[in-house]
């Protein structure tokens, strides 16, 4: 764990028992989300970023389970916290925002009282009328229009936008030092994303929190991220500062994705990349990205390839870019870069 970071995930793996074998859906994920900074984990639907979320927060649903790694989280492991301890960091310490709020909001509950029901749990409103004070005050902060009246709104009464800024005034009722927000956009128009984003990072700056955002639109990741974790097949392919990764990517992956991005010219064909995420319980012998590669090699087909270093705070799991493998010399940057949003 490096000094300054406020959660620090080293080796986490998280599998899923199945009659035919263990499916490794997350696989020795390393990373760190400092206070301040956004740190965004992209990648495609399947990668396993929401599970590293939910392995985070110690709620993998079952068959599911951690099976290695630390969770370093203010100088504790989570890992090592009873399941009482690791409640009152749930909320507390750590936010979340889920990816669908209709979902995640009780729907039999106003939205005020969910947030009373937060404040009073964890110690943070001595009494109901105080704590409804509060939620009131937390609607504002998010800019929730009429917060009086919203306060005792069902979730079903509110727009997709005015639900996900509920769900994030939740989120911080117990001021967190960490806010994890799980595709915090998706089925938001263009207008309510960028809203939702900009209150994102405001909340950040405000607060100095560490956000760990979840997403696969590369989009969202150039407006918002610090630092970028790249995603798939379970494991981190590439980690980087956003500028630097926006700039020059380094995985193979990576360029497929930025490859991907529309380019805004009618009529310009779109990029793609061939093939699909492989099946986590059965992946293919060697670095699981190697059927859809353009650039593999011997021995991308026999090995999974360890994280290297590329470059000053960059690492990135391929052989292109380690000293265990000697890539042919027309290897690396056949799929091009798209421009960066």
């Amino acid at each position: 764990m490096t000094s300054d970071a406020l959660l620090s995930v080293r080796g986490l793996t998280t599998l899923f028992d199945r009659s035919d074998g263990q499916a490794a859906a997350v696989n020795d994920v390393s990373f760190d989300v400092r206070a301040g900074e956004t740190l965004c984990l992209v990648g495609e639907s399947g990668s396993g970023k929401s599970l590293t979320a939910l392995s985070i927060l110690r709620i993998v649903p079952s068959p599911g389970r951690i099976a290695a790694g630390e969770l370093i989280f203010k100088g504790l492991d989570l890992l090592r916290l009873s399941d009482d301890e690791m409640q009152l960091v749930r909320g507390s310490e750590i936010g979340l925002v889920f990816q669908e709020p209709m979902s995640a909001l009780n729907p039999v509950f106003t939205i005020g009282a969910q947030i009373i029901e937060t404040l009073l749990v964890h110690g943070r409103a001595g009494t109901k009328r105080d704590a409804r004070a509060q939620a009131i005050d937390l609607l504002r902060r998010v800019r929730m229009p009429e917060p009086e009246r919203q306060v005792d709104e069902y979730a079903h009464q509110l727009s997709g936008g005015l639900r996900q800024r509920a769900m994030i005034a939740l989120a911080i009722a117990c001021s967190p030092s960490l806010l994890i927000a799980d595709e915090p956009t998706t089925a938001l128009d263009v207008t309510i994303q960028a809203q939702v984003l900009q209150l994102l990072r405001e909340m950040r700056d405000r607060f100095g929190l560490g956000l760990l955002l979840i997403t696969h639109d590369l989009g969202v990741v150039a407006e918002t991220a610090d630092q970028v974790a790249v995603m798939y097949a379970g494991r981190i392919v590439e980690q980087a500062p956003a500028a630097g990764l926006f700039r020059d990517p380094r995985h193979p992956y990576t360029r497929g994705l930025l490859a991907s991005v529309p380019s805004g010219q009618p009529g310009a064909r779109l990029n793609a990349i061939p093939g699909t995420v492989p099946a986590l319980a059965d992946p293919p012998p060697g670095c699981p990205f190697s059927p859809r590669c353009p650039d593999r090699f011997d021995p991308c087909n026999k090995a999974v390839p360890a994280l290297s270093q590329a470059g000053l705070s960059r690492t990135v799991r391929c052989y292109l870019h380690s000293a265990a493998a000697e890539p042919p010399a027309e290897a690396g940057g056949s799929i091009p870069t798209g421009p960066a949003r």
